[in-house]
C-alpha cells in the first residue's frame, strides 16, 4: 500500500469515500458526521495545507486521513487523561472505501501517522470517535490507542458533541 499526499484530482474521490462512510455511520443509527462534516470544503482546506492523505493501492484510493501537527482545540479540556502533557499530533477523518473494508486499511492508514509522528519528533497521536462507533473504537484499540476520557468538540457543524479520545504513546 502507498501513502500519498491528497491533490486537488483527488477530491472528487475523497468526497465519495467519505459519503460512504457517512452512510455507515448513519446506517449504525449515529449522528456523527451527520451535520454536514467533513466537507468538501475541509477536505479542501485539508490539500491546500498539505493534511491530507491518500491510502492507495496499483492507483485506487482505498482510504482518507488527515493528519495535522497543530493542537486541536477540542483536545484543550478532557474528562478523563491524556496519557502525555506535550506536543503531539493528531489524526482525523479516517475513512475507508465500502469496498476496501476488512482488509487491513485502517490499520495501515494508523501505522502511516504514527510513522510520521515519529519522523517529526512527537511522542503520541491523538484521535476522537463517537461514543457510538464501535468499529472505529475496535480499530482504534487494535491499533493501540488507548481511550483517555471525554471530550466535546469546539468549532465546526458538530460544536458541543461528545467524544471519546484516544492516544497512542509512540
Amino acid at each position: 500500500m502507498d501513502f500519498i499526499l491528497a491533490k486537488s484530482e483527488h477530491l472528487e474521490e475523497m468526497c465519495r469515500i467519505t459519503t460512504e462512510a457517512k452512510a455507515q455511520l448513519r446506517r449504525l443509527g449515529l449522528d456523527q458526521w451527520q451535520k454536514g462534516y467533513p466537507s468538501r470544503e475541509i477536505w479542501e482546506e485539508d490539500i491546500r495545507n498539505q493534511t491530507a492523505w491518500l491510502a492507495a493501492e496499483n492507483g485506487k484510493i482505498l482510504g482518507v486521513f488527515a493528519f495535522q501537527t497543530v493542537p486541536d482545540p477540542s483536545y484543550g479540556e478532557i474528562d478523563g487523561a491524556w496519557l502525555t502533557d506535550g506536543a503531539y499530533a493528531s489524526m482525523h477523518r479516517v475513512c475507508v472505501s465500502d469496498e476496501s473494508k476488512g482488509r487491513g486499511v485502517a490499520g495501515q492508514m494508523f501505522a502511516k501517522g504514527f510513522s510520521m509522528a515519529r519522523s517529526l519528533g512527537f511522542g503520541s497521536v491523538r484521535i476522537d470517535t463517537h461514543p457510538g462507533n464501535l468499529p472505529m473504537q475496535r480499530a482504534l484499540k487494535k491499533a493501540g490507542f488507548s481511550p483517555c476520557g471525554m471530550i466535546t468538540l469546539k468549532g465546526g457543524s458538530e460544536d458541543g458533541d461528545a467524544r471519546i479520545a484516544f492516544e497512542k504513546i509512540l
